[in-house]
């Protein structure tokens, strides 16, 4: 569809003359205090590793179980500078990747996980009020669309209600774009923030609850004590050790710390543009008086919405893996997907053909091959870990949290008993044989959005065998 209804290449490259290559997010989040090393041997309870969504939750949670738990966090650049400081800003209630993911993978727990879910999202709203968390928090709800005749049916699934889902006619009124043929409304399940502003408020409270954050502070390795006294683990940078009673890995897209762990995901780039400021005729044009967020039910799907300044971030689509699974800076600039999501934004909303966009930018996420966050622990239970959320992270990090913290405590708990938490997702194969597999999955994704969704026996085989790749 996207490329039947193309616009003219000369608008693409128009809108995207002089687009600053940043993450929109990241300029415009107040700066945090001055960062602040660790440059002196120290010893916690707690020290996490890494300063996005996963370690800040993770720390400002711990403190709020146990005030007088010493709690460090160390960071390799600055809180929240990657995944966390770069993405949609959807905040879903779904731990699982959608329902859909979590129905195939754990029949048994569905309900539980869709329960736990909705309760995370929920004490997630109550953290950001209580905590005073200045996010621009929306609960705005999201509209799922079919783009596609054979996409409509689908939309029936997971509704809870006939008024959830809206015809052509419906959903136009809503957001008016000729290529959305009906779309299920989710009212309550997600909502949307400013990711940037999240972090940084996160990194903020975690402080204030008295969490030590040291930035430019790479860890270098976890070992385990070898003094008579034990049942310690020394995290090491370049500069100091802390020793710590237990030790948090939250580092997301970047190489385990645990070689054991390294190929249970893969980085892939995801591709973002945002508009500058729609004009109030722009914006009357379009109409999204009620400012959900928006997906659609493609393979290769685009993820859109609303700023608090009504600006439109518009991604998704492609994901990228390079060869060698490595994370360079310089994979964030990629001209052929930019221009891609732009052409795709002037078919969705052809009426705005005069916008324009100010940022581009890309990140890396942390890809597994069953979707969602794994979880392990390491070190005799000392240590603990979550990874692989591929994209998920803005609400399921909160509840991976949880779980970590749980693991650590070493009790038994109804999240730690879950299916989801106790088994492990199957590890991609060694480079260049992933980048392999990711580049010819890609290719059948895109086929079966070209032909009426229908999975062909390789996707078919992926499936049978619990692998897969998410765009």
């Amino acid at each position: 569809m996207w490329e039947r209804s193309a616009p003219d290449p000369a608008l693409v490259h128009r809108a995207l003359a002089g687009t600053e290559l940043a993450a929109y997010w990241l300029q415009d989040a107040p700066a945090g205090p001055t960062p602040e090393q660790l440059t002196s041997a120290t010893t916690a309870d707690l020290v996490v590793v890494g300063g996005g969504y996963l370690g800040l939750w993770t720390a400002v949670l711990a403190k709020r179980r146990d005030p007088a738990r010493s709690v460090v966090l160390l960071e390799s650049e600055t809180v929240g500078w990657a995944a966390s400081g770069r993405n949609g800003g959807f905040c879903e209630a779904s731990i699982t990747h959608g329902d859909e993911n979590g129905r195939t993978r754990w029949p048994r727990d569905q309900e539980v996980l869709r329960r736990l879910g909705r309760q995370n999202l929920d004490a997630f709203a109550r953290d950001v009020d209580e905590l005073e968390v200045d996010c621009q928090f929306e609960r705005t709800g999201s509209l799922t669309v079919a783009v596609e005749p054979h996409q409509v049916p689908w939309l029936a699934d997971g509704s809870t209600s006939p008024s959830d889902l809206l015809d052509a006619a419906a959903v136009r009124a809503e957001v008016d774009s000729p290529v959305v043929l009906g779309a299920r409304w989710d009212r309550h399940d997600v909502a949307l923030l400013h990711p940037a502003r999240l972090a940084r408020e996160l990194a903020r409270v975690a402080r204030d609850l008295g969490v030590e954050v040291f930035e430019h502070s790479p860890v270098t390795e976890v070992v385990e004590d070898k003094k008579p006294s034990g049942g310690r683990l020394t995290v090491r940078t370049a500069r100091a050790g802390i020793s710590a009673a237990h030790v948090v890995l939250a580092t997301g897209v970047f190489p385990s710390l645990l070689r054991r762990d390294r190929l249970r995901t893969v980085p892939v780039y995801d591709y973002v543009l945002m508009t500058e400021p729609l004009t109030s005729a722009q914006k009357a044009s379009v109409g999204w008086a009620h400012r959900q967020g928006i997906t659609d039910l493609a393979n290769q799907f685009h993820y859109v919405r609303l700023s608090a300044d009504d600006r439109i971030l518009f991604g998704g689509y492609d994901a990228v893996h390079h060869a060698g699974g490595a994370v360079r800076s310089r994979y964030e600039d990629n001209r052929a997907s930019y221009e891609r999501l732009a052409s795709h934004f002037f078919t969705m909303f052809p009426q705005l053909e005069d916008v324009r966009f100010s940022h581009r930018w890309g990140g890396a996420i942390d890809t597994c091959t069953r979707f969602t966050a794994y979880y392990g622990t390491a070190k005799a239970g000392r240590l603990a870990y979550a990874r692989g959320f591929t994209g998920l992270g803005v609400g399921s990090t909160r509840f991976a949290a949880e779980v970590l913290l749980d693991l650590i405590a070493g009790a038994p708990t109804e999240r730690t008993e879950l299916e989801m938490v106790r088994r492990k997702p199957l590890p991609f194969p060694p480079e260049p044989v992933a980048a392999l597999g990711v580049a010819m999955t890609r290719a059948a994704l895109d086929r079966a959005d070209h032909r009426q969704g229908h999975r062909g026996l390789f996707l078919r085989g992926l499936d049978a065998a619990g692998l897969g790749f998410d765009s």
